[in-house]
């Protein structure tokens, strides 16, 4: 009876919990399908007196979104696919190749997390700017090519294999190279596919740095084109909550489709090293 008790109260506090988080996203929805008068009115009302769906229609059309979309894929393929094969090769060499000095460098890059990525923006900008790269995609995928947490992530994961499986592979005459790919990434498949949904989800996300590094639309990203809806007459809110809700729905549908190899990845990386 208490174990039954526990659970339903463990249930309880998780569906309260669901719901807070999902609050934020059914008022953007239900704001996205408002008219302008209703979206100010006092007392807010959260279901739409009139479904207003040409919202979307006349968000699409506000600004150039197709333009925006494709740099945003573009950016995320990239940056996505760079990060990965830093973070294998850069996982694989902290956790089982033997160097001077291999756990103060990484000890090293671990304390690099705790450096707030504020202070970062401007060295940044002024060393892309002195390379020529501002407003290009260059500005957009290269700072962003490589992930301590992800090597970290990846790290641990790593060091959860049996190390006889490297001596079976090194006495067969395997080289470091191929056991990596044929061994260790398969094996890490969970935890490389949850750093490939963190890193797109983060690519596909970002604004401030974009909005610093991009000066034309041609090359913007969707979440700086959200500016589009600000301007000196105030905020379309209608459309922007109508634009914001096209954005994050591809992210909402990759997640959902790939959550199992998250918790898996996450939790077994915790687990072991």
């Amino acid at each position: 009876m208490r174990q039954a008790f526990s659970k339903g109260f463990i249930y309880i506090l998780l569906t309260i919990g669901s719901l807070l988080m999902l609050l934020p996203f059914i008022w953007m929805i239900s704001t996205s399908l408002k008219t302008p008068g209703e979206v100010m009115s006092m007392p807010p009302t959260w279901i739409p007196e009139s479904w207003k769906w040409d919202n979307y229609l006349k968000a699409w059309e506000m600004a150039p979104f197709l333009r925006y979309t494709l740099n945003s894929i573009i950016v995320v393929i990239v940056s996505t696919i760079g990060e990965i094969i830093t973070t294998i090769l850069a996982a694989y060499a902290f956790s089982r190749l033997q160097f001077w000095g291999r756990d103060i460098v990484f000890a090293i890059l671990l304390g690099t997390m705790m450096v707030p990525g504020e202070m970062l923006l401007i060295p940044n900008f002024v060393t892309l700017s002195n390379l020529g790269w501002i407003n290009q995609y260059e500005a957009l995928i290269i700072p962003w090519l490589a992930s301590i947490f992800s090597i970290f992530l990846l790290r641990q994961y790593f060091l959860g294999v049996p190390k006889e499986l490297h001596y079976a592979a090194k006495i067969d005459g395997c080289s470091n190279f191929r056991f990596l790919w044929s061994v260790m990434v398969p094996l890490a498949k969970p935890a490389i596919v949850t750093i490939a949904l963190l890193k797109a989800i983060g690519s596909w996300n970002a604004f401030l740095w974009p909005l610093i590094v991009t000066q034309s639309e041609e090359m913007r990203t969707l979440p700086v084109g959200l500016t589009a809806f600000t301007t000196e007459a105030g905020t379309n809110f209608e459309l922007l909550m109508a634009a914001s809700s096209m954005i994050i729905l591809p992210m909402i549908i990759l997640y959902i489709i790939l959550q199992k190899y998250i918790i898996e990845g996450v939790s077994k990386a915790g687990l072991k090293g």
